[in-house]
Protein backbone atom coordinates (compact mmCIF):
# COMPACT_ATOMS: atom_id res chain seq x y z
CA UNK A 1 0.00 0.00 0.00
CA UNK A 2 2.85 2.40 0.72
CA UNK A 3 4.10 2.15 -2.86
CA UNK A 4 0.64 3.00 -4.22
CA UNK A 5 0.27 5.89 -1.79
CA UNK A 6 3.66 7.23 -2.89
CA UNK A 7 2.62 6.89 -6.54
CA UNK A 8 -0.56 8.84 -5.79
CA UNK A 9 1.41 11.46 -3.82
CA UNK A 10 -0.53 10.72 -0.65
CA UNK A 11 1.87 11.69 2.12
CA UNK A 12 -0.53 12.02 5.04
CA UNK A 13 -1.63 9.33 7.48
CA UNK A 14 -5.38 8.90 7.73
CA UNK A 15 -7.35 5.76 8.56
CA UNK A 16 -10.18 6.56 6.13
CA UNK A 17 -7.72 7.23 3.28
CA UNK A 18 -5.85 4.00 4.02
CA UNK A 19 -9.11 2.04 4.00
CA UNK A 20 -10.11 3.63 0.69
CA UNK A 21 -6.73 2.93 -0.93
CA UNK A 22 -6.73 -0.65 0.35
CA UNK A 23 -10.15 -1.23 -1.24
CA UNK A 24 -9.01 0.32 -4.52
CA UNK A 25 -5.91 -1.89 -4.57
CA UNK A 26 -7.93 -5.06 -3.89
CA UNK A 27 -10.49 -4.22 -6.58
CA UNK A 28 -7.69 -3.39 -9.03
CA UNK A 29 -5.88 -6.64 -8.36
CA UNK A 30 -9.07 -8.61 -8.86
CA UNK A 31 -9.91 -6.80 -12.10
CA UNK A 32 -6.42 -7.20 -13.56
CA UNK A 33 -6.31 -10.90 -12.66
CA UNK A 34 -9.68 -11.35 -14.34
CA UNK A 35 -8.37 -9.67 -17.48
CA UNK A 36 -5.14 -11.69 -17.40
CA UNK A 37 -6.99 -14.93 -16.76
CA UNK A 38 -4.35 -16.02 -14.24
CA UNK A 39 -3.11 -15.18 -10.77
CA UNK A 40 -0.63 -12.30 -10.85
CA UNK A 41 2.30 -11.44 -8.60
CA UNK A 42 2.00 -7.67 -8.17
CA UNK A 43 5.29 -7.41 -6.26
CA UNK A 44 7.32 -7.71 -9.48
CA UNK A 45 8.26 -4.48 -11.26
CA UNK A 46 6.47 -5.31 -14.50
CA UNK A 47 3.43 -4.47 -16.60
CA UNK A 48 0.92 -5.87 -14.10
CA UNK A 49 2.24 -3.72 -11.26
CA UNK A 50 2.32 -0.66 -13.48
CA UNK A 51 -1.28 -1.27 -14.54
CA UNK A 52 -2.32 -1.74 -10.92
CA UNK A 53 -0.81 1.61 -9.99
CA UNK A 54 -2.57 3.29 -12.90
CA UNK A 55 -5.85 1.57 -12.00
CA UNK A 56 -5.47 3.02 -8.51
CA UNK A 57 -4.70 6.47 -9.93
CA UNK A 58 -7.85 6.42 -12.07
CA UNK A 59 -10.01 5.06 -9.25
CA UNK A 60 -8.68 7.61 -6.78
CA UNK A 61 -9.44 10.37 -9.29
CA UNK A 62 -13.00 9.08 -9.83
CA UNK A 63 -12.23 8.40 -13.51
CA UNK A 64 -12.23 4.60 -13.45
CA UNK A 65 -14.61 4.41 -16.41
CA UNK A 66 -11.72 5.67 -18.59
CA UNK A 67 -9.06 3.24 -17.35
CA UNK A 68 -9.79 0.28 -19.62
CA UNK A 69 -10.29 2.53 -22.63
CA UNK A 70 -7.03 4.40 -22.09
CA UNK A 71 -5.02 1.26 -21.30
CA UNK A 72 -6.66 -1.17 -23.72
CA UNK A 73 -3.40 -2.00 -25.52
CA UNK A 74 -1.57 -2.66 -22.24
CA UNK A 75 -4.46 -4.75 -20.90
CA UNK A 76 -4.51 -6.82 -24.06
CA UNK A 77 -0.76 -7.31 -23.75
CA UNK A 78 -1.18 -8.38 -20.12
CA UNK A 79 -3.79 -10.94 -21.15
CA UNK A 80 -1.79 -12.35 -24.06
CA UNK A 81 1.49 -12.50 -22.13
CA UNK A 82 -0.21 -14.17 -19.17
CA UNK A 83 -1.79 -16.80 -21.40
CA UNK A 84 1.47 -17.44 -23.30
CA UNK A 85 3.39 -17.80 -20.02
CA UNK A 86 0.78 -20.19 -18.66
CA UNK A 87 0.97 -22.32 -21.83
CA UNK A 88 4.78 -22.30 -21.73
CA UNK A 89 4.79 -23.48 -18.11
CA UNK A 90 2.28 -26.21 -18.91
CA UNK A 91 4.41 -27.65 -21.71
CA UNK A 92 7.61 -27.78 -19.69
Amino acid sequence: MNDVKNYLHITWQDEATDKNITGIIKRGMTRLQTIAGVSIDFTQEDLARSLLFDYCRYANSHALEMFEKNFSAELLSLHINSQVNTESEATQ
